[in-house]
């Protein structure tokens, strides 16, 4: 039996071609014109016909498109060595037969580490059912890929002989357990998703084949890199309390020993990033500037969090100095030590620069600074240039105040940490849809994380009040620590908004589009507003301590008041949508918590937060009285044209416009109220109930059809709008008789607006 081998392993520049296919999100292949039918029969499309040939395409599947991205990732980053189609082979000789048992969806190798990558997709996000088996498969192979790897394709550096070597699942839209969380890291098996693709694409876009430092750090962090350790001239001083250290080094060598922390990875467990993406415009403005002989006047600012990687020995000198000593700093250098707080765009301009080894640039690194201290440094710095946006500040809220002493100020950078990780969960209805300081705002990326953020905060959720001395009792979400109070919320509110996705997800999904307003700022702080009610009543009323339940026994309780939520919003109808998305601001807000509270309470009978009561008698007098002013006006209007053009058309005598122009069901109706109603004395004419105006209306269409039709369809239709507004008359003509539900705001915005639309087209 001979060696093992990599089969399928190609350089490069023979894989110009396949780059190319592989780049595209669609196969494509040409095939005999006779043979077009068939394939028109197994999915593909034509893309143009030629005499003898036609060209055919068809959209890759998904997970082949995860398998061409990860390879084209690697590809752009500059590894010298990837498998070429199918997948690359580790065989124990020439004559095994190749296979699922050893193939491997991607391989990548160069001089610094060799990659060998399993992929997993799934088009709507589903659990990793199979992840212990196909875990153990990859695991299996990696002790013979590493000898093989650097026996069939030794490193050209002789100090990079044993060159790490990195095994990884990259899963797009799989959800992978905790538990198979712990397995992977156990057996050293990285795990990177589709944040991670969409970070790392987004990073090659702007630096090119430099992402590939962002890349490694990321994967071997701590791994020394040999025959890199460099002892250069510095100055030691002491900072805000912390040790510093100011030197020259070159662009080169802080490359591959740094790291920026980068916020556009949207991983809940960052604390630590506050950077925001590298521009590409910006980058190659700088790589001009320094094609042209530019220098940089000031510091590159960096932290190093263990000591370990740096020794300083103290240097001769004429003269004591208290705040600074001069002397020789001896970095060991490892992958992901340095991290950069300022000047990332000044350090990655010279990624593939050919100055990058021959400058030099000045460098002030820090030693153990928290990740806190970092993000405030990093604010202190850019807002001296105005470059920091508040909604920024808002993001960066964790980073600043994740250990703060303050309960109140530690709970909101948690919350600002769990808004950031709503967006990016993948079982999160928020996913893709919180507008953070980098987004684009689109119909569904539309709720902003400052909105979100401030509506968790009021609620109470947290700390339900401060007792004297400042000692809080903490709310339903509350853990111990930071990170379980992270992932209680994130859980909860999840299902919560997943319940009321799932009774209304047409509303949702519109997001701010055209009859949207569900999954909108307003809408979400209405909903959450009415959590912190919920959340109340199993406390108060059902005596239920949510905060002694797990994560999934406090989801089950919540959800079926979840789904009357939901409810409620699927039970509007188009112009109910339309009032409620109307309600703005903080009385907008207040209006239509109270409107969704009284929802379910008609169907919750012990049901009645604090207020909502006052709330709906408040309202009710005062929707009534303006509702009651708006029908009146509209009778009134009614009535004056009404009878005015049935005399026009028909006579002015009593007998001629009231025999012509009136059915003889409504005729019947007003004689006999004039006689059974002592009340109702007077004329004809002003004896008409609002309801009896439609028939007279239809009976003489032609001669009212310009007027009084309203909207689209056929002549019920368009006077439907009478029928409205006589089911609100009812209530309010007789409010003292007393009605189960008030007249809303929304249902005097219909009448404002029938009435509006009235007065316009009698005035034309």
């Amino acid at each position: 039996m001979g060696e093992s081998l990599l089969d399928n392993l190609f350089p490069v520049d023979e894989l110009r071609s396949l780059a190319t296919r592989k780049a595209k999100r669609e196969s494509f292949k040409t095939i005999r014109n006779a043979l077009v039918r068939e394939e028109l029969d197994r999915g593909w499309e034509v893309q143009k016909k030629n005499k003898n040939t036609t060209r055919v395409r068809k959209p890759k599947s998904h997970h082949q498109l995860l398998e061409d991205r990860v390879w084209t990732l690697l590809y752009r980053m500059g590894f010298g060595l990837l498998n070429g189609d199918g997948g690359a082979f580790l065989l124990l000789n020439t004559d095994q037969p190749k296979g699922p048992d050893n193939q491997i969806d991607v391989v990548g190798l160069d001089d610094e580490v060799a990659f060998a990558i399993e992929c997993k997709s799934s088009e709507s996000p589903r659990r990793f059912s199979d992840f212990t088996a196909d875990l153990a498969k990859h695991v299996n192979l990696r002790d013979r890929f590493i000898k093989t790897a650097r026996q069939q394709f030794p490193a050209q550096d002789l100090q990079q002989s044993r060159r790490p070597c990195i095994f990884a699942f990259w899963t797009f839209g799989i959800i992978i357990s905790e538990n198979d969380r712990t397995r992977a890291l156990k057996d050293r098996v990285a795990l990177l998703d589709e944040k991670d693709l969409e970070y790392y694409e987004q990073l090659t876009d702007q630096v090119g084949s430099a992402a590939r430092f962002q890349f490694l750090a990321d994967l071997l962090e701590g791994k020394s890199i040999p025959g890199l350790e460099i002892k250069v001239p510095a100055i030691r001083s002491k900072m805000a309390g912390s040790t510093a250290y100011i030197f020259s080094i070159s662009p080169e060598y802080l490359l591959k020993i740094g790291f920026v922390s980068h916020r556009a990875r949207g991983k809940p467990s960052d604390i630590d990033a506050y950077q925001r993406l590298l521009k590409k415009s910006r980058l190659n403005s700088i790589r001009e500037y320094i094609a042209e002989g530019g220098v940089f006047p000031t510091n590159i600012v960096a932290n190093v969090a263990d000591g370990r990687w740096l020794q300083f020995e103290r240097g001769k000198q004429e003269a004591e100095a208290k705040s600074s000593v001069f002397g020789w700093l001896i970095i060991r250098p490892a992958y992901r030590i340095a991290w950069i707080i300022d000047g990332q765009h000044r350090l990655f301009a010279y990624a593939n620069h050919e100055l990058a080894r021959k400058s030099l640039i000045s460098v002030m690194i820090f030693v153990g600074l928290e990740p806190s201290e970092q993000a405030r440094l990093f604010v202190d710095i850019n807002a001296k240039q105005k470059k920091v946006k508040q909604s920024l500040l808002q993001e960066l809220y964790a980073e600043l105040h994740w250990d703060a002493d303050d309960p109140k100020v530690r709970v909101q950078a948690i919350l600002s940490k769990t808004v950031q990780a709503l967006d990016t969960e993948l079982s999160s209805p928020f996913r893709g849809r919180i507008l953070k300081a980098d987004d684009s705002r689109t119909d569904q990326r539309c709720i902003s994380l400052t909105s979100i953020f401030g509506a968790l905060d009021k609620t109470g959720l947290f700390i339900e009040r401060l007792r004297k001395g400042g000692i809080p009792d903490y709310g339903p979400l509350w853990r111990a620590k930071n990170e379980t109070t992270v992932k209680r919320t994130v859980v909860v509110v999840s299902s919560y908004f997943a319940d009321i996705r799932g009774e209304a997800t047409e509303l949702w999904m519109l997001g701010s589009g055209e009859g949207g307003g569900l999954s909108m700022n307003d809408g979400i702080t209405v909903c959450l507003n009415v959590l912190q009610s919920i959340s109340s009543y199993f406390q108060t009323v059902k005596r239920i301590p949510l905060s002694d339940l797990t994560d999934g026994e406090l989801v089950l309780v919540i959800s079926p008041m979840a789904k009357l939520v939901g409810r409620y919003f699927a039970s509007l109808s188009l112009d109910q949508m339309a009032q409620f998305r109307s309600l703005r601001g903080v009385q907008g807000q207040t209006a239509g918590t109270r409107r969704l509270e009284q929802f379910l309470k008609a169907n919750q009978t012990d049901f009645n937060p604090p207020g909502l009561s006052e709330f709906l008698e408040r309202e009710k007098a005062q929707t009534t009285a303006r509702a009651y002013d708006r029908i009146k006006s509209i009778e009134v209007l009614m009535q004056a044209n009404i009878v005015s053009e049935l005399k026009n058309e028909f006579g002015l005598s009593g007998e001629d416009w009231w025999f012509a122009g009136v059915p003889k069901t409504v005729r019947k109706k007003v004689d006999d109220r004039r006689n059974e109603d002592a009340g109702r004395s007077g004329e004809r004419e002003h004896n008409f109930d609002l309801i009896d105006y439609r028939p007279i209306i239809l009976q003489n269409w032609e001669l009212f059809e310009e007027t009084f039709g309203r909207g689209k369809g056929n002549k019920e239709s368009k006077t439907k709008w009478i029928v409205d507004v006589n089911e609100l008359r009812r209530p309010v003509m007789h409010a003292s008789r007393g009605q189960s539900l008030p007249i809303t705001e929304e249902q005097v915005s219909i009448l404002d607006d029938i009435h509006q639309w009235l007065l316009t087209q009698i005035q034309n």
